[in-house]
C-alpha cells in the first residue's frame, strides 16, 4: 500500500513540493553560512518525494543552534514551503483518493517550517516514548 500511496504522492503534487526544497536548498548553497540550511532542505526533499513508510523525529543532540536555525529558516523559507503544503492539502482533498495525500502534507507542515533538529526514518523504525530518541 506504501508504494501505491507514494506513486500517487509523486504524481499528485509530491514532485512539485520537492522541487521547492530543491530550489530553497540551492539558493542556501550560495552562501557559506547558510549551508547547514541547504542539507536540510535537500534532506526534506528527498522526504517530499517519497514520504510513506518514512517518518520524522526529533534528534536528541539538536541543541540551541537548531532552535536559532529554525527561527532564521521560518523567515526565510519555512512558511513559503509550509503554504505550499497547504494548497497541495487543499487541493488534494477534493478528491476521496486524495484525502490520504492531504493528510500527509498537513503531517509534513511542523517539519517544513521547523526542519532541523529532526532527522527522517523508517516507520517501522520509529522510536517509540521520550527517552528512546536517536542520538
Amino acid at each position: 500500500m506504501r508504494l501505491v500511496l507514494n506513486i500517487l504522492w509523486l504524481i499528485f503534487g509530491g514532485l512539485l513540493l520537492a522541487l521547492g526544497y530543491a530550489i530553497a536548498g540551492l539558493i542556501c548553497f550560495v552562501l557559506v553560512v547558510t549551508i547547514p540550511f541547504g542539507i536540510a532542505a535537500f534532506r526534506m526533499a528527498n522526504y517530499a518525494l517519497w514520504p510513506f513508510g518514512r517518518t520524522v523525529v526529533p534528534k536528541r543532540t539538536a541543541g540551541v543552534a537548531s532552535a536559532l536555525g529554525n527561527v532564521i529558516w521560518f523567515i526565510v523559507a519555512g512558511w513559503w514551503l509550509a503554504l505550499g503544503h497547504i494548497v497541495t492539502a487543499v487541493g488534494q482533498a477534493i478528491t476521496i483518493i486524495g484525502i490520504p495525500l492531504a493528510i500527509a502534507n498537513i503531517k509534513l507542515v511542523p517539519v517544513s517550517l521547523f526542519p532541523l533538529g529532526h532527522e527522517i526514518v523508517d516507520a517501522d523504525e520509529r522510536p517509540v516514548g521520550p527517552l528512546s530518541a536517536r542520538p
